[in-house]
């Protein structure tokens, strides 16, 4: 089952520094975390969480700004000012093997179409671009290759120095929505309802330039792609709007499990094949996904699913971890995750099995915020 260890939301101007925590959870009778410190953070929604190490992450959202956490304490390390509009990605930027000082470095986009490398060490830019065509909306590095890719209406691939190497023509005008890495110098590009596979192609004798060149559309989902993920080295994940699940076989792009519709895990409901989890499509929809060796772990709706890769079925879920729609998730070790959330806050969960529930000392939990909205 999911547990609520650290969580949090808006809260009333005024409302005192601790406050108890509710009951979350059907089985869980009696909430150990008693008491919650209250931190205040971000000043807009939070969309995006990024896993640093095992003792950091990073949120970034609507407010332009990226907060540096440590996942242990809930403490705020450090805050990354440098946007003047909303962040629209965020990911990681390792250091290159040879280099000695391994600093942790993020890239950042934002609807002011500008892209960031932060030093997560310092707080520090360590640079700055500014002259991309439209509002880059996903990014993703490719380590093997040492070049990062950035998606927007169009598809662009970028050394470590900053410099353009090629991209592809005007694919949408909604732009790519979501962008991984798979086998044989391939991206797989979520672009409206379709997945687009891309190769690239590196420079060789016979040509110094890289190019990109579009391998094959696969079209099984009904409506916007919303959330792809890696979820294995043989099989990715894609969710859509309408609360489409499809496991795909990374190496030819098949098939391999689909859900159309999120269901309700009861146990009484598992004669059932398709059961609607609730009538509003935004309910539904799978806005993020993050993964371990045996589950996909999938943002729907305000809730949080657990759904097993072997048994191809949901093992656990909490219907309402947030107040508003879960935009984002990350995996923290010892079976945590981070939940955040159009609510403006950030929760930490832990997923436990039944018997594990035994009686435990009541520790205190962290409370992380963010500071309420101007109407």
């Amino acid at each position: 089952m999911l547990r609520w260890l650290i969580g949090g939301g808006r809260e009333p101007q005024g409302l005192a520094e601790k406050s108890p925590v509710q009951t979350i959870g059907e089985e869980q009778t009696q909430n150990p975390y008693t008491e919650l410190l209250v931190l205040k953070a971000h000043h807009d929604i939070v969309r995006f969480l990024v896993q640093l190490d095992d003792y950091r992450f990073a949120s970034a959202g609507d407010d332009g700004i990226v907060v540096v956490w440590n996942a242990q304490t809930g403490e705020k390390l450090l805050e990354l000012s440098g946007h003047t509009q909303k962040i629209t990605a965020i990911t990681t930027f390792p250091s290159l093997e040879a280099c000695e000082e391994k600093n942790q470095l993020i890239l950042t986009a934002s609807a002011d179409r500008t892209v960031i490398v932060w030093n997560c060490d310092t707080g520090r830019q360590v640079q700055k671009v500014s002259y991309f065509q439209s509002t880059v909306k996903c990014l993703t590095v490719l380590q093997r290759l040492d070049v990062w890719l950035s998606g927007g209406n169009d598809l662009c691939v970028w050394n470590r120095k900053f410099d353009l190497l090629c991209k592809t023509s005007h694919l949408s005008d909604t732009g790519i929505s979501a962008l991984i890495e798979i086998p044989k110098n391939c991206v797989v590009a979520a672009v409206g309802k379709e997945l687009i596979i891309f190769r690239l192609v590196a420079p060789t004798e016979g040509s110094l330039e890289w190019n990109i060149l579009e391998v094959k559309r696969l079209l099984e989902h009904q409506d916007n792609i919303l959330s792809l993920a890696n979820v294995n080295d043989w099989r990715f994940v894609t969710g859509s709007h309408v609360g489409e699940l499809i496991i795909w076989d990374i190496m030819d792009w098949t098939v391999q499990a689909c859900e159309r519709n999120f269901w309700d895990p009861s146990p009484q409901l598992d004669t059932q094949q398709e059961i609607k989890l609730c009538q509003k499509p935004n309910d539904i929809s799978i806005h993020h996904f993050t993964w371990d060796e045996e589950n996909v772990f999938a943002a729907v709706g305000r809730g949080l699913y657990v759904y097993n890769l072997q048994m191809k079925r949901v093992i656990a879920c909490q219907k309402t971890a947030h107040d508003s729609s879960v935009l984002h998730l990350a995996k923290l070790p010892n079976r945590q995750l981070i939940s955040c959330s159009e609510d403006g806050s950030v929760r930490i969960w832990e997923l436990r099995e039944k018997q594990q529930l035994a009686a435990e000392p009541v520790p205190t939990g962290f409370f992380l915020t963010c500071g309420d909205l101007e109407e």
